[in-house]
């Protein structure tokens, strides 16, 4: 009896193994085909900032601009052929990580910092690095601070669930500095507590900083960002673990609109250049090479891209410059940057 029924509980035990076997071989194999899901759907959802200047932030008419969403317009463009077929999805600090393990959201460009513990722990894969930052502080002039390092016993206002709150922590550690912390998970209620005064400075990426200040208008010239960069914060988007042809087509987008500019593609110039007999471009425009085939698109994928969008300076240019960020790192490597795309060939 003991034998029969030990062997029933075997038989009902390697059944439901199979059973989570076959869940955990569907769930693989759909995340697996993120591409064909998209292509199906006619539309990538694409998460977002809830609202940073010249990253991601909707305009007055309700149109999301910035670095980021020109990313997930490039994608749409490679994908579709047209750039507008893309629903954008705000997500906070905490919730991105989570919208992208879950589904929600296609990939993330929500100036996310690729760390190796991200890289590794979360089922995620960044692709690329869109923009090289580092955490800086901003506070009131009016407080004649020449040095972050002159903050010990400040409150700091900071969001939870970053690399920023981390490497507060760490930074005041190493500098035997002490700082109480004023965490508020939503972006817009963190800045408006440092406005109203209720922390003495406000922690983030300096791009975030510069883009903070920004919207303060005239007032703008009674905050100064500190001269100290605490951090490396390569950012750059995200797409699910496992996914390598997803993967491909989101890292080559940013790419094409980075060799664009390195090839003096722009969005005004482009159809010029669709006979150029520099194969590089040839290669670019479609016209040889076949590297849409490759990636599973249209041939004129990077042509569709920077005609609707644009390359990597004009999206840069019409973004970020605005808020006060000059290029720096950002350059193109022939430049004195870091910016730099693979061979397209």
């Amino acid at each position: 009896m003991r034998t029969l029924l030990s062997g029933r509980l075997a038989a009902a035990a390697s059944a439901v193994a199979l059973c989570l076997g076959l869940a955990g071989g569907v769930a693989e194999a759909q995340q697996a085909n993120t591409f064909d899901v998209i292509k199906a759907r006619g539309m990538l959802n694409c998460g977002v900032n809830t609202g940073l200047a010249g990253f991601a932030a909707p305009d007055s008419q309700g149109v999301w601009r910035g670095l980021d969403v020109d990313l997930c317009r490039a994608v749409a463009a490679a994908m579709f052929g047209d750039a507008t077929k893309v629903r954008f999805v705000p997500t906070t600090a905490q919730q991105r990580f989570t919208a992208l393990q879950s589904g929600e959201v296609d990939m993330l460009a929500r100036n996310t910092t690729w760390t190796l513990s991200r890289d590794t722990s979360l089922g995620l894969d960044f692709v690329a690095i869109n923009f090289f930052d580092g955490q800086g502080f901003m506070v009131k002039r009016s407080l004649g601070l020449k040095s972050a390092k002159e903050l010990d016993g400040a409150t700091i206002c900071v969001q939870p669930g970053t690399t920023t709150e981390l490497n507060l922590a760490d930074w005041f550690r190493a500098n035997n500095l002490r700082f109480t912390p004023v965490v508020i998970e939503r972006l817009e209620e963190v800045n408006q507590a440092f406005f109203s005064g209720r922390c003495d400075a406000l922690t983030t990426d300096v791009s975030g900083l510069a883009a903070v200040r920004s919207t303060q208008g005239p007032r703008a010239e009674e905050y100064v960002i500190l001269p100290e960069v605490i951090s490396k914060e390569p950012l750059g988007p995200v797409v699910r673990h496992g996914d390598s042809r997803w993967a491909d087509l989101v890292r080559w987008s940013f790419y094409a609109m980075v060799e664009a500019e390195e090839l003096g593609l722009t969005s005004a110039n482009i159809d010029q250049h669709l006979n150029s007999q520099n194969p590089a471009i040839q290669r670019f425009v479609g016209a040889a090479g076949g590297l849409g085939q490759m990636l599973g698109v249209d041939n004129r994928w990077a042509y569709n891209i920077i005609k609707q969008v644009g390359n990597y300076g004009e999206s840069y240019a019409r973004n970020v410059t605005p808020i006060g960020i000059p290029r720096g790192q950002n350059e193109l490597w022939t430049r004195g940057g870091q910016m730099y795309s693979p061979p397209m060939r």
